[in-house]
């Protein structure tokens, strides 16, 4: 399968998810021989972005906590795979210590930002070669493989993320029953989650362009399997907003028409009480067009009374 469809998604979704801490730029050239970085974030300045925010991305939010290149794939990327995104880390770290040169300023080794490799696995081999290893302080969960400090890279194994709310949004970039399981809590949230929605039509739209490919692989049609519940979700619940906007529609034309029938063309007063009386049933708004003047009209849903 290729990986232009995964890194499409991959990037919007990251993107969306990451854009209120801060400031996110997908497809990000470096220097030197061109290369791009999958995404690139840069944290909002303290207190820019709500708190909330960050939390309710849970690990992912923890690993935007500071400057980071993040570099998603589909299959568990080969070792010239992982020494590519290295360079790229390398030469960003390179331009931001000539600009600081330039601009007679240190640069401090916290400062400098960390790369993030997130695979749906890891296998031992992959980690030894790199010399990636668990968090010995506990800080970060199972799955989170770092390298070497002055490397300032981490390699996620999303397959071994704990199934919490934490890791939610990382285990949907995981293969077969790790995102299965994660597309399924994602259609569990309740209908006021702040993130729902798009989510939902990000995962649709990677699902509707996959299925439109010829020749489907084996993994193609394991990727529709596993996305298949969230398009139907986000298939009835974009419907029923389609029918709940269209009834709204059609109550104000209702209402529209009530008022020219009853006092003629609608002048500014008028018009400005058809909002609040869309919020009564049909049969009680319909009563009292027919029956109110305008006077009472506007001293019950006149502006005054918003």
């Amino acid at each position: 399968m290729t990986r232009t469809p995964y890194d499409q998604f991959a990037k919007q979704y990251l993107a969306e998810l990451l854009a209120p801490l801060g400031e996110v730029e997908t497809s990000r050239e470096v220097a030197g021989e061109v290369r791009q970085v999958d995404v690139w974030f840069a944290p909002a300045p303290a207190g820019v972005e709500p708190a909330s925010e960050r939390q309710i991305l849970g690990l992912l939010g923890q690993m935007a906590s500071s400057a980071c290149l993040l570099e998603p794939f589909r299959n568990q990327p080969a070792w010239v795979e992982i020494r590519s995104c290295l360079l790229k880390l390398f030469s960003i770290h390179s331009e931001m210590q000539r600009k600081a040169r330039r601009e007679e300023n240190t640069l401090p080794e916290a400062d400098l930002p960390r790369l993030w490799v997130l695979s749906p696995s890891c296998s031992p081999r992959l980690l030894e070669a790199f010399g990636a290893t668990a968090d010995a302080a506990g800080n970060w969960p199972e799955g989170v493989y770092f390298l070497p400090a002055a490397m300032r890279t981490a390699l996620v194994a999303i397959n071994q993320l704990p199934r919490t709310q934490e890791t939610l949004w990382l285990r949907l970039l995981g293969n077969s029953s790790t995102q299965r399981q994660a597309v399924n809590e994602v259609t569990a949230l309740p209908p006021g989650h702040p993130l729902l929605n798009n989510i939902l039509e990000l995962l649709s739209n990677w699902r509707i362009t996959v299925e439109a490919s010829q020749n489907l692989s084996d993994d193609e049609r394991e990727l529709i399997m596993n996305l298949s519940p969230a398009y139907l979700k986000w298939r009835e619940d974009t419907l029923l907003e389609g029918m709940r906007e269209g009834m709204r529609e059609e109550r104000r034309a209702t209402i529209n028409n009530l008022l020219r029938v009853r006092f003629g063309a609608l002048d500014g007063e008028l018009s400005a009480i058809i909002e609040p009386l869309l919020q009564l049933s049909p049969e009680e708004f319909t009563r009292l067009l027919l029956t109110l003047s305008r006077e009472e009209l506007l001293a019950q849903f006149g502006m005054q009374n918003l």
